[in-house]
């Protein structure tokens, strides 16, 4: 992952429902950027051709795992240390001797994947600093020749598949233990030797584990993608796991692309990967976790915009998460055993504008309007009757009519009036209903649009000051 990119807070702080609004210039998904593959020369036809078959349940996830575990973790100071802190190479190898993850380590990864609602799951199977997880024969900088004896990686695969997750790998092309891995720029016979190393360190991924469902690329420093003959890569990958999906990291398209630290909508398929903390890898002093309201903004944001949120976690050295991260994700969980199809094989393009204290995904007819700071008790009920009490959750710019509204918690019927103009949904609880967000789901009579702006030009201008 990039060391330059800062952890952002979903929302500048919770300080009411006036947060949201105020967060709007650094918080709210950017602009679709200039991303379509649609003439894209990078895009090759072979991808093309099976995409929609291959990502149609990675479409349908939502939500993942990232995991960045290795030598690092066992130092405590995030994943890039090596470089940031200029660890000298065989000082940083000693700590190959040192990592061991306890017995049943990736069985407690998985299981927290799915108490948390997360579908399918993305390990660091080599990162920057070059030490491979997995059993090679082509390097001894492994897990099965060094500390462990184990190869993590078929722990994780194993458990993975016992439980039905989806196997993702995350491989970085950049390697920093290597010898030819920064003179590759300039050295030729270097980069025919640092290409070739890496087109078999990836073909060892794909051969040795059995189906494997993603391959999440990082990194491709110092080659371009006609340096890494990137087409050729991805043409062997296929070759190997004709099912699998791969990301845009490697200098060409791929088949989604992948903003860090952000949400940012794109033309094409994409998926925010995004820290609980501000470290990718274990960093033990680093306290300033989201929290699980935060962790639910970024997902249905995510699934409000039509992307995936693939949220790290970082194991300490013997491949614990740490307990705060676990006491985070529990929460999150036990929100989507009650509200997962408000993420779940939801549609881009429920809103194009958001609420003071609200946000929307929908399904097909179905609007969920998730409330992140409860209207309740507003003083201005005692001079607007808009505001009828106890509660009032107004929408404004609503393309549907609504037939049917209901909390999605409990299932209870929600009174309504709407115009064309406003949705007013009426006689709700002062009490929020659910923790951390409350969903209310309304039936439409059509895939449901909100677009504030669009009540512009319907409201009747006239009141103080207008000449008579």
């Amino acid at each position: 992952m990039s060391f330059d990119s800062i952890s952002r807070r979903s929302f500048v702080k919770f300080a009411g429902a006036g947060a949201l609004a105020a967060a709007v210039p650094s918080a709210f998904p950017q602009a679709a950027e200039a991303d379509s593959t649609d003439n894209d020369p990078g895009d090759f036809a072979y991808q093309r051709e099976t995409r929609a078959r291959r990502m149609a349940w990675w479409e349908y996830a939502r939500f993942g795992m990232f995991i960045h575990y290795g030598l690092y973790s066992v130092i405590g100071q995030q994943e890039w240390v090596m470089e940031s802190e200029g660890i000298p190479i065989p000082q940083y190898e000693l700590l190959a001797k040192h990592l061991n993850p306890k017995p049943g380590f990736a069985s407690e990864w998985v299981k927290l994947a799915k108490r948390t609602g997360q579908k399918y799951m993305v390990l660091t199977t080599k990162h920057h600093d070059g030490f491979c997880l997995f059993d090679t024969k082509l390097t001894n900088y492994n897990a099965v020749q060094q500390g462990p004896k184990r190869d993590l990686v078929r722990e994780y695969v194993n458990a993975a598949r016992a439980e039905g997750m989806r196997i993702g790998f995350y491989y970085s092309l950049m390697d920093w233990h290597n010898p030819d891995g920064a003179i590759c720029k300039t050295d030729l016979a270097a980069r025919k030797r640092f290409v070739a190393y890496t087109f078999g360190l990836l073909r060892e991924l794909l051969t040795n584990y059995g189906k494997i469902d993603i391959l999440w690329y990082d990194e491709p420093w110092p080659l371009t993608a006609q340096e890494w003959d990137a087409d050729a890569m991805n043409r062997m990958v296929f070759t190997l796991q004709p099912d699998i999906i791969v990301n845009n990291r490697n200098g060409l398209p791929g088949d989604f692309s992948t903003p860090e630290h952000k949400i940012q909508a794109a033309k094409r398929a994409w998926e925010s990967c995004e820290t609980m903390n501000r470290g990718w890898g274990y960093q033990r002093a680093d306290h300033e976790f989201k929290t699980p309201r935060e962790v639910l903004i970024d997902l249905t944001l995510c699934a409000q915009q039509g992307g995936n949120y693939l949220l790290d976690i970082g194991p300490e050295p013997d491949g614990t998460v740490p307990a705060k991260e676990v006491s985070i994700l529990d929460t999150v969980g036990r929100w989507l055993d009650t509200n997962g199809e408000t993420v779940y094989g939801t549609q881009g393009g429920a809103s194009i504008s958001f609420g003071n204290y609200d946000n929307f995904t929908r399904k097909g007819n179905m609007l969920y309007i998730l409330v992140y700071f409860w209207p309740a008790d507003t003083p201005a009920a005692q001079w607007l009757t808009f505001f009828q009490k106890p509660t009032v959750v107004a929408v404004g710019g609503l393309n549907a009519k609504v037939l049917s509204a209901r909390l999605l918690k409990t299932g209870q019927k929600v009174e309504f009036t709407q115009d064309e103009i406003s949705l007013r949904l009426t006689g709700l609880p002062e009490q929020a209903p659910d923790d951390p967000i409350t969903v209310i789901a309304c039936e439409c009579d059509q895939p449901p649009v909100v677009n504030h702006h669009r009540i512009r030009p319907l409201w009747p201008r006239y009141g103080v000051g207008m000449p008579g």
